[in-house]
This record gives C-alpha cells, sequence and structure tokens, in this order.
C-alpha cells in the first residue's frame, strides 16, 4: 500500500509566487506613504523679526551683551533669596504651569498617534443551520476572529499639520511657565521691597508719635503755666493724633504685604521675618540691557507669542485639508471556523483588505469658509506677535528711564529728608526763644514727616525698578542647575 506523500495532519507548504506578489504590494505601499509625507497642504510658517533700533534710547552702557545671571543676587540680599527658592517651588501658579507644559507635551503624542493604523482584535460568533444563506442538513456554527487594522492615509498632511500645531503649542506652554516663573520672581521681589518700605514707614510714624508726645507734654505745661495760648495746645494735640493715626495704618499695610507674600510663596498668610531693612539694602550694580533685537530671543512672552502664531498657521493646513478626500484602509487577519454540533471542526485563515474614500461633495463652501477662517485666526496671532514685540521694547524703554529717574528723585528726597530736619531743630529753638510761633514749629514737623515718608517710598520704588528691568529685559537664569547646563551648551559640552 502505498503511502500518501502528504500527511492528513500536516500544512501545505507556502506559496511563494504569493509571498512574492505580497513583497510587491507592500514595496509599492512603502513608496506611497513616503510619496504622501512630501504632501501637505497650508502654508509653512515663517516668522518674520521685526526691525529694531541699533540701542535703546536710555540705555546709558551702549553694549551689545546683556548680564544673564540670577539677577536678585545682585541685591545681596539672603532674605530675597530664600523668598524667591520657596516660592518657585511652592507657588500654585507656578505649578500649574509646570502641569499645562506636560499637558501640552502628552498632547503631542496624543495627536501624533494619528498618523499611524490603529489595530485592533474582532471577533464573532453565531450558531445555526444557516450558513452563507444557505439552509443547512444540522445545526452549524460559525467562528470569526482576527487582527483589524485601520489606517487613514494622511494624504493631505492633515494629521501631520496637527502635530505641527501641537508642537508649537508645547513650546508656547513651555514660554508660558517660563513667563509665569519671572512674573512671580518679579512680583516677589517687588512686595518685598514693598514690606521693607511699609514696615520704615511704621518706625518713622512711631518716631514721629514719641517725638509729638513729648512736644505735648510740654506745651500742655506752658499752657497750664499760662505761657502760651489755647491755639498752641489744639494745634499739638491735632498732630499727636494724626501720628497716632498713622501707626495702626503703617501696621495694616504691613500685615497686607506679608499676607500677600506669603500667598506669593504658596503659604498661608503669615509673618516675614526679615533681616534687612529699606535704608541697608545696597543697589545693584549697572546693568547692560543689551540690544534690542536680542529682546526677540530672550523673552518669553515673545516666544510664547511667536509660537501662537505658529499654532495658527499650520492649523490653516488642518483646515485646508479638511475639504479633500480622505483615504482610509481597513483589515482583517485571522481565523474562521464552522462546526457541527455533532461533527468535528475545519477551519482555516482568514483575510479581508478594502479600501475607502469619504469626499465632502456640497456643502455651500462651508469647508472653503472654515480655511478662510482660520487664515484670519493666523493673521490676527501674527498681530499680537508685532504688539508684544513692539510693546517690550516699550517696556524696556520706560524700565531704563525709570531707574535713570529715580537715581536723581532719590538723590533729591534724601537732601529733602536732611533739610526739613534741620528745619525742624531751628523752628523750636526759634519757638523756644519766643521768635516765632508754634505754627511755624508744626509746619516744619509735618515737612520732616512727609519728606521722610517720600524718601522711603522712592527708594522703595527705585529698588523695585531694577527686578522690573530683569523681567521686561526677558530675565536671566532660574536656578544654578539651569546656569550650568547652558555654559555647558555654549561651550560645546
Amino acid at each position: 500500500m502505498k503511502r500518501n506523500a502528504t500527511k492528513p495532519n500536516s500544512k501545505p507548504m507556502p506559496n511563494m509566487k504569493a509571498i512574492s506578489k505580497h513583497m510587491r504590494i507592500f514595496v509599492l505601499l512603502g513608496l506611497f506613504v513616503l510619496f504622501i509625507n512630501a504632501c501637505k497642504v497650508g502654508p509653512n510658517f515663517e516668522a518674520k523679526a521685526p526691525e529694531t533700533n541699533a540701542y535703546f534710547r536710555y540705555d546709558s552702557l551702549q553694549q551689545d551683551t546683556i548680564v544673564n545671571l540670577r539677577w536678585w543676587t545682585l541685591f545681596n540680599n539672603s532674605d530675597l533669596d530664600t523668598l524667591i527658592k520657596i516660592g518657585l517651588a511652592e507657588n500654585k501658579d507656578v505649578l500649574k504651569a509646570a502641569s499645562r507644559v506636560e499637558q501640552a507635551r502628552i498632547q503631542v503624542g496624543f495627536t501624533k498617534v494619528d498618523i499611524y493604523p490603529s489595530f485592533g482584535l474582532s471577533g464573532e460568533a453565531s450558531v445555526g443551520n444557516i450558513l452563507g444563506n444557505q439552509l443547512g442538513g444540522g445545526d452549524q456554527g460559525l467562528y470569526l476572529g482576527g487582527l483589524t487594522m485601520n489606517w487613514e492615509i494622511d494624504f493631505w498632511g492633515k494629521f501631520r499639520r496637527a502635530t505641527e500645531a501641537a508642537r508649537a503649542n508645547y513650546m508656547a506652554t513651555e514660554a508660558g511657565q517660563r513667563t509665569v516663573q519671572i512674573g512671580l520672581i518679579t512680583e516677589i521681589t517687588r512686595v518685598y521691597f514693598l514690606l521693607l518700605d511699609f514696615q520704615y514707614r511704621l518706625e518713622i510714624a512711631r518716631k514721629t508719635l514719641r517725638a509729638r508726645e513729648q512736644g505735648f507734654t510740654i506745651i500742655n505745661e506752658r499752657f497750664e503755666k499760662g505761657i502760651v495760648p489755647a491755639i498752641d495746645k489744639n494745634q499739638a494735640l491735632i498732630q499727636l493724633n494724626i501720628a497716632k493715626a498713622n501707626v495702626p495704618l503703617f501696621k495694616r499695610e504691613v500685615a497686607y504685604a506679608e499676607n500677600a507674600l506669603s500667598i506669593l510663596l504658596g503659604r498661608n498668610p503669615d509673618t516675614i521675618l526679615t533681616e534687612f531693612d529699606l535704608l541697608s539694602q545696597e543697589y545693584p550694580q549697572e546693568i547692560p540691557p543689551g540690544i534690542p533685537s536680542s529682546i526677540l530671543e530672550r523673552r518669553p512672552d515673545i516666544l510664547q507669542a511667536q509660537n501662537r502664531w505658529h499654532v495658527e498657521t499650520a492649523n490653516i493646513g488642518v483646515a485646508q485639508a479638511q475639504r479633500f478626500p480622505s483615504i482610509s484602509l481597513t483589515g482583517l487577519l485571522g481565523g474562521v471556523a464552522t462546526q457541527q454540533l455533532s461533527a468535528a471542526a475545519t477551519g482555516g485563515l482568514a483575510w479581508t483588505a478594502s479600501a475607502g474614500l469619504l469626499s465632502p461633495l456640497l456643502n455651500w463652501g462651508k469647508n472653503k469658509k472654515r480655511a478662510e477662517i482660520q487664515k484670519q485666526v493666523a493673521l490676527q496671532a501674527a498681530y499680537d506677535y508685532e504688539f508684544t514685540v513692539i510693546n517690550a521694547f516699550r517696556e524696556v524703554e520706560n524700565a531704563l528711564v525709570k531707574i535713570q529717574t529715580l537715581k536723581e528723585e532719590v538723590l533729591a528726597r534724601e537732601a529733602q529728608v536732611d533739610a526739613a530736619m534741620n528745619s525742624v531743630e531751628l523752628s523750636r529753638q526759634r519757638y523756644d526763644g519766643g521768635v516765632t510761633s508754634y505754627l511755624e514749629v508744626l509746619e516744619s514737623d509735618r515737612s520732616s514727616y512727609d519728606a521722610q515718608l517720600r524718601y522711603s517710598k522712592t527708594r522703595q520704588e527705585l529698588l523695585s525698578s531694577y527686578i522690573e528691568l530683569y523681567k521686561v529685559l526677558g530675565g536671566g537664569w532660574l536656578s544654578p542647575e539651569e546656569e550650568q547646563a547652558a555654559q555647558q551648551q555654549e561651550n560645546g559640552g
């Protein structure tokens, strides 16, 4: 008895011609994918840098480089260093900005996968006496299961433009995070100097109150002896109560500043302990602002506006792609088996592949108008970018002239304080000698008190103006790690 060449349960040899045919299909498909990757509708983004001046008008140094460092350390204030470090780590707006950056990073990956095919599992089971629209001789089962594939081919670049927009949005969000961080540093510094200002004003009010209490005691004794008239006593009492009212006023302002500073640190309102006072706080050295064109590369709000413009430009391509047909490929690869409930199962490999096309036909120009609307949105984003740039130049010029003029004002205020305090002493001597009335003493005292308060406020404004310049120039390093990484990159490491 001859043996069969093929065992009953052996698998048939693969068809080499069929495999070769399939290989050609995959090669052609690969070439097709490479071809469509070169196709993208919509404009490519190109940021045009606006014209800038050679130097800022109020730049006294006229240098083309800028100091890039942790600017707040120029104040040599350990209190300030600690507060900023806490704020960058715990402030809720900073933490929220970091979360937005992470969200935008994930969004890039979420959008990018639309370019690739999606795979899934499919299964089906049925039982009956009808199989393939044919009435069978008995009960039969049909079992189908396998791997499914669905792929919308990105022929017009819709998904690639969407991914481009997501990347630009990620970059904008990173710039936004830095804007929040620099804004926080600026605000912590400003409120800190405001706190020192109110603390000093409170000290002035208390000293004035003690002096006026002593003055009122003397005037009251003279009034009881009949040396001075009642008007002198009343005027002294008025000034005494003015000083009494100013002490709780500045106490309140100190508390408000402490509460504001605590919130900036991300903590509950509490007392802020300070080792420095307003008069002992030194000014930073002269800071070179650099050339105007460097602002375009440094200010995070400009970079953010530029990337927002990029987002809306890429979305033009997404909108235009929706005007054209979408092409989809679907497929199934799996197994199929039929089984009579009273007999053994038989099965085989099942596969199917199909292509589909979905195209808008008549929607009265809605898709065209969608693209036109997006072009206007992108144009508005371009105008926002241009405004951000010119507004940045304005802010730098304002910061520079503010520092320059406040320096002059501080010197004048300091001289005014010296003259006013000397006038108080001379007026009291003249009054005690009977040369002048008590009104002159009161006027000199009021002038001295006001001059001291104005000097405190002006000095605080000058200190705060340096950190404002830091902000409008785009900030510096936010941490030692960032500074080290940038230096390594600059040195080719």
